[in-house]
């Protein structure tokens, strides 16, 4: 058995390496099998010399990390441990910094977190069209937005379109009360909140008058062609296969599109077929088309949507 002991600047700055919990230093003991104790701004490591060897590394990538302006979370700290403790390709610390979104000056970039959105964001760079498929809670939605502002910002594109299907209203759309605005926000909503959380208030609001950034309904892109765009189609589950037909063929010279949707939680009327479950089926190996499956360890909510999660799964199987 072997000690040693890695001394930092403060404890402010050791409780930011670990995720601002204790629970982080417990994650990575139990990980790589090795006794950790902390106090003040020093962590003292007991365990075999290869043990002791792999947590300092763990802790240095941490600190790239943090030094770097990433925010470390319990689900980043467990990514690195993970791939420290399977020696899983390249140092994740920098393959999660050079992936890292910046989407305001203002805001605190946006980092990946599991290895499933490494995979997302790397597709979303290197592929026209991007499916990202999988459960609630694992970052499709939100790193496609910020994605394209990103792109945006990079001045890669020139505007940001954001799209999702109204399919709770349907038909009924026209009783609700309001005007077309009102009637619609409600299924759009999820969209606003990404962009208030990427982007202070004020320069969303100019960036969606001055039309760099659009916010409609799915309905609203028939018969447009989309150019030196940057797409986004959420919910797509909820749209017919018509619909995404339609989706797909309004991309025009420079643009590039994902679509995100979740095939198990499906709301369309019985017996209308989801659109985007015949594109999995139809698009598959062709060129400029990447498809990326979310599982439930990509989840990065609250651990127990991850268990929700599964336990639905388990249940539906038997």
């Amino acid at each position: 058995m072997s000690v040693e002991t890695l001394t930092y600047e403060s404890p402010q700055f050791l409780q930011k390496l670990i995720g601002h919990d204790l629970s982080g230093l417990r994650i990575i003991a139990e990980l790589l099998q090795v006794q950790i104790t902390s106090r003040d701004g020093w962590v003292r490591i007991e365990a075999d010399e290869s043990a002791i060897a792999a947590t300092k590394e763990v802790f240095g990538q941490l600190e790239r990390v943090r030094r770097q302006g990433g925010d470390v979370t319990p689900t980043l700290l467990r990514l690195i441990t993970e791939s420290v403790l399977t020696e899983h390709g390249d140092a994740p610390a920098d393959a999660i910094m050079n992936l890292r979104l910046q989407g305001s000056s203002k805001k605190p970039p946006v980092l990946v977190k599991t290895r499933g959105q490494i995979a997302y964001v790397q597709a979303m760079r290197e592929h026209e069209v991007v499916f990202g498929i999988g459960p609630a809670g694992t970052g499709k939605t939100y790193l496609a937005m910020a994605q394209g502002l990103h792109f945006l910002r990079e001045k890669m594109v020139q505007r940001l379109v954001l799209t999702r299907p109204a399919v709770e209203a349907g038909e009924a759309l026209g009783f609700l009360p309001g005007d077309l605005k009102e009637k619609i926000f409600p299924y759009l909503r999820p969209l606003y909140d990404a962009l208030y959380d990427m982007l202070d208030p004020d320069e969303a609001e100019r960036m969606i008058e001055r039309g760099a950034i659009e916010i409609a309904p799915l309905a609203y892109m028939r018969g447009r062609t989309l150019k030196n765009a940057f797409i986004i189609l959420d919910e797509a589950q909820n749209t017919t296969t018509e619909q995404m037909l339609m989706f797909l063929t309004r991309l025009g010279e420079g643009a590039r599109c994902v679509i995100t949707g979740d095939p198990s939680q499906v709301d369309l009327r019985r017996h209308v077929r989801s659109g985007l479950r015949e594109a999995v089926e139809v698009l598959q190996g062709v060129e400029g088309v990447k498809f990326v499956s979310f599982l439930s360890k990509d989840i990065v909510r609250l651990p127990v949507v991850q268990r929700i999660i599964e336990a639905y799964d388990k249940h539906r199987q038997v």
